[in-house]
């Protein structure tokens, strides 16, 4: 019998993964109602979630309607529904072509430009929009490709430990593989990043399928325990040179001692509401 309660309470319990559920902002979903986004959120509790992790309150110029706007506006309502906001700073539009373009002393640059603007929007939102924050996420996605130099690492981690001084809560921001370092090599430098005592998320590559497997997974094993795993809620369908397209699937849980956050709500199943989510 109390094999049989404890089979019936795990199907009852709400899907661990979603307990922390990353949202990107696209101005397309501002057309729903505020009762949608009521539901929405309370769809979202229902399946786990506890935490919601907004990637951006401006991109580029793009404000999302600023303290009165309808991104916003939904955030105060998310949180009203229980969800504890983790919220997204600035993001240039054109961070990945920039970031392309420069070399090392262009890339120190550009960093210390962008988390300038980062600093100015993580006052805007909380001294205008009012939220209540529990942390706040920086955009700008850290790999291997654009920091293998060990000179690019250095200049970055001093720049991160600068920028985490001048924020009031903790400061979450994402990774990701590409190959160009070593597991072991990758793994000691984001141990190094996880030490100025911010939240360090590694994108698990399974919806973009750049590595194999076999590779994702030794990355996976080398990771820190203190470095959380972003699984990915996807499986992108478009070919190199095309506009980004994913459909959803299921994403692949069970880290061994690892934080789990779940990119994207859109892709989640109680999420088709949202017009950025894929038809």
């Amino acid at each position: 019998m109390r094999r049989l309660l404890m089979l019936l309470l795990l199907v009852c319990l709400p899907v661990v993964a979603d307990q922390r559920v990353i949202y990107q902002p696209l101005n397309q979903d501002a057309v729903l109602t505020a009762e949608q986004w009521r539901q929405l959120w309370r769809d979202t509790v229902q399946n786990g979630g506890r935490t919601l992790i907004v990637q951006w309150t401006r991109y580029g110029d793009e404000r999302f309607g600023g303290a009165s706007g309808w991104l916003a506006n939904s955030l105060r309502e998310a949180h009203a529904q229980g969800l504890e906001l983790v919220v997204g700073l600035h993001m240039d539009s054109a961070y990945y072509t920039r970031i392309n373009e420069l070399d090392s002393a262009g890339l120190a640059a550009y960093w210390q430009a962008q988390l300038g603007e980062s600093l100015t929007q993580q006052r805007e939102v909380r001294e205008q929009w009012k939220l209540p924050v529990a942390g706040w996420y920086l955009p700008m996605e850290l790999d291997d490709l654009h920091f293998q130099a060990s000179d690019r690492r250095d200049v970055l981690y001093t720049q991160l430990q600068e920028f985490n001084r001048k924020l009031d809560g903790p400061l979450h921001l994402s990774a990701f593989s590409t190959g160009k370092l070593a597991p072991g090599v990758q793994a000691s430098w984001f141990a190094e990043l996880a030490a100025l005592k911010l939240n360090l998320w590694w994108q698990d590559g399974s919806g973009t399928g750049r590595l194999s497997p076999l590779v994702r997974q030794r990355y996976a094993d080398a990771l820190p325990c203190e470095v959380g795993i972003i699984r990915e809620a996807f499986r992108q369908v478009s070919a190199e040179g095309e506009a980004f397209r994913a459909v959803p699937r299921a994403p692949t849980m069970g880290a061994r001692c690892h934080t789990e956050a779940v990119f994207a709500l859109n892709y989640r199943p109680w999420a088709k509401v949202l017009p950025s989510s894929p038809r």
